[in-house]
């Protein structure tokens, strides 16, 4: 809206150059003009530019103040940061909806122009417009440089205006254009800028919504970025690095033998089994044997454990599986693994909380029959239950080839001892006596139990500032992972105490002097873990099966604790140190009577479902476990009575010295005196 109230003197002609103008051409010219002051006769001039009022009155007028005030209309300001020429539908009616008439803040005055002029120029909008930029300004912004520039003059003398006002028009005129171009770049810049700030936002939060896992699972699998599987090469990894199960090693040698020379097998028209099934407990060395398989053949190495294949979604435990084999067949010859075939392998049950793993084992069975004799792919899997596996898994053509992997005996325990006793620095005079110590007392150990008691051994040394492991160190980690770590700082007082030293003295007694018993290793009285004393033993020679003369031992030995107590303090200070104790007397009792076949009056039927026989004959068993357990413990008593002095003896020592190994209880049962420590 131009508002030029002030009377201006006629003066010397104003070209675009005078008036800041001189970018605009003709034809952009006139069509400014013509849109701010409409072609007047000359009976209509006299009432538009007659008297002071003239210029006080609106030629410029819209439909609303925000479309005045801009010089555009307020539905031309949310456009999309990338204009198009044809918006969608959608956006078009929500647009129209959004700035209808009824919603919009309008003028309440008229304009001296006609109902025809008024409207044409406050709805008139080009129909090629690619964004927000007022119909006025197109031409000014198009910069037509070759347009010949030419006086203001000619285009107000032809709208009829007096001689008095064309002057001040003509300088209103480029003030009021002038605003209105600085005013709408302002707010396309604001506008521009809004949207890349919403924009970047938008983007910013889409990248971070898909990261989190249930989205980045679903895009990563539907998106097929997921499908890529890296083989590993594992050329630094050879049998020489497996210790402690020869058996296992010779027969994944002929696995090794078919990946390095085929040619051997298919000259004599035989196959290798497509699958190899690692029976064993955790820790064992199934994975390392795998991976030894690989690198004796230097062949590619692919490793997967069976958790990772199944997701929430449908589909995905399968696809993985394709891809997996997909990438080995096209760099076969090589090597699969699968670790925890449990997981994925397991029997196709119909379950609620895995409705969709039927569809990774099946996947899985026509991929491994999809093998062509020899195509030189050899799958490995290994599992802590065997029984759990699809029955069609382990079928002859599958997984048809069960190698056990148990846990080392005494000389495997010793060469992998030996093995990482090397990583370590040892004292030279201890290193050969320590590994085979060690070994002795640590049946049933596997061998990631011994790379952890060596590792804890060289912490050990290390917080106490040695500058090399010594014997100490590794029975001080030993005794940690058979017993837990000592507890020092707990405040017991001397009652319990003499307590706990006469009743670890009593199985002590009753090892030392018991036949069959298994050779003392340790007796303590500091507190480890949940109990405040422990007797370890050491037996001479893995045992493979057990005597019933070797069994009745054992709960003699378990029984001495409490029948000390007994004996010392009397019946009614007794405590409830034992319960441990008769745990495990009362489990070899049963074992005896319902599996092995000891019992005389049962003889030597077993009772597997001890729920399902009659109650005579349950009763029966109770009755001679009761038995058994009742001798056991008479034969405790007798012997801790007829050892008093030494059981007295031993428990002062223990009370003195807090830990006793077997030279020292030996020495006190044979009444020596002890060295100082």
């Amino acid at each position: 809206m131009f508002s030029l109230s002030t009377t201006v003197q006629p003066q010397s002609v104003w070209n675009l150059r005078e008036l800041g103008l001189s970018d605009l051409g003709t034809q952009q010219l006139d069509e400014l003009v013509t849109r701010v002051l409409p072609h007047l006769s000359p009976q209509e001039a006299p009432l538009a530019f007659g008297g002071q009022t003239a210029w006080r009155t609106s030629h410029l007028s819209t439909h609303s103040f925000f479309h005045n005030k801009h010089g555009f209309s307020w539905s031309r300001v949310p456009t999309p940061v990338f204009s198009r020429l044809h918006p969608s539908p959608l956006q078009s009616v929500c647009t129209d909806l959004q700035y209808r008439p009824a919603l919009v803040q309008t003028r309440g005055f008229k304009t001296l122009r006609s109902k025809t002029r008024r409207l044409q120029s406050a709805f008139e909008r080009p129909a090629d417009s690619e964004g927000f930029t007022p119909s006025f300004m197109k031409g000014f912004l198009t910069r037509d440089k070759g347009i010949e520039v030419e006086s203001l003059d000619s285009m107000v003398k032809n709208k009829n205006i007096p001689d008095g006002q064309q002057d001040a028009f003509k300088r209103g005129f480029a003030e009021g254009f002038l605003k209105a171009q600085a005013l709408t770049q302002r707010t396309q810049d604001s506008l521009r800028r809004t949207r890349l700030i919403l924009l970047v936002l938008l983007l910013v939060g889409l990248y971070g919504i898909s990261k989190t896992p249930f989205i980045s699972v679903r895009f990563r699998t539907t998106s097929g970025l997921d499908s890529a599987v890296d083989p590993v090469q594992m050329k630094n990894v050879t049998f020489e690095h497996v210790k402690g199960v020869e058996e296992a090693k010779n027969e994944l040698q002929e696995v090794v033998e078919f990946l390095k020379n085929p040619q051997k097998f298919t000259a004599l028209g035989g196959k290798l089994p497509k699958g190899v099934l690692l029976v064993g407990p955790p820790g064992t060395g199934k994975t390392l044997l795998a991976r030894a398989v690989a690198g004796e053949a230097d062949v590619p190495f692919y490793y997967a454990s069976g958790s990772e294949f199944d997701e929430m979604f449908v589909g995905v435990g399968a696809s993985r599986i394709r891809n997996l084999f997909r990438e080995a067949k096209a760099n076969a010859p090589c090597v699969i693994f699968i670790d925890e075939l449990d997981s994925v392998g397991g029997k196709r049950i119909e379950s609620p909380m895995h409705p969709y793993s039927r569809q990774t084992i099946n996947q899985l069975l026509a991929e491994m029959d999809g093998f062509k004799p020899n195509e030189g792919v050899i799958i490995i899997g290994a599992t802590n239950f065997p029984e759990a596996l699809d029955n069609a898994l382990i079928r002859p053509g599958r997984f048809d080839m069960q190698v056990t992997v148990p846990k080392p005996d005494v000389k495997g325990r010793t060469e992998i001892l030996n093995w990482y006793l090397k990583k370590i620095k040892v004292d030279p005079s201890e290193k050969l006596e320590s590994a085979n110590i060690i070994a002795r007392g640590t049946v049933g150990f596997s061998g990631a139990d011994l790379e952890n008691l060596v590792n804890q051994a060289a912490l050990k040394a290390a917080v106490d500032g040695k500058d090399m492991v010594t014997m100490k160190e590794l029975e001080f980690a030993k005794d940690k992972i058979l017993m837990g770590p000592e507890r020092r700082s707990a405040e017991i007082d001397d009652k319990n105490k003499r307590i706990t030293a006469y009743h670890e003295s009593g199985h002590a007694i009753v090892a030392f002097y018991t036949k069959d018993a298994m050779p003392i290793n340790k007796a303590t009285i500091m507190p480890r873990g949940p109990s405040l004393g422990h007797v370890s033993m050491l037996p001479e020679n893995d045992r493979w099966s057990e005597t019933r003369s070797q069994l009745l031992a054992q709960m003699d030995v378990s029984m001495g604790g409490r029948v000390a107590e007994e004996i010392i303090f009397g019946h009614d200070y007794i405590t409830t140190g034992a319960s441990s104790d008769f745990d495990s007397a009362t489990r070899i009792a049963k074992m005896m009577v319902t599996r092995y076949g000891m019992c005389e009056k049962l003889g030597i039927m077993t009772y597997t479902d001890l729920a399902a026989q009659s109650p005579e004959t349950q009763a029966a068993v109770e009755q001679e476990i009761r038995v058994l357990l009742k001798e056991s413990y008479e034969r405790a008593k007798a012997l801790l009575k007829s050892h008093a002095k030494e059981h007295k003896n031993l428990a002062d020592a223990l009370l003195m010295y807090e830990t006793l190994d077997a030279k020292e209880i030996q020495l006190v049962l044979e009444g020596k005196t002890l060295e100082t420590r």
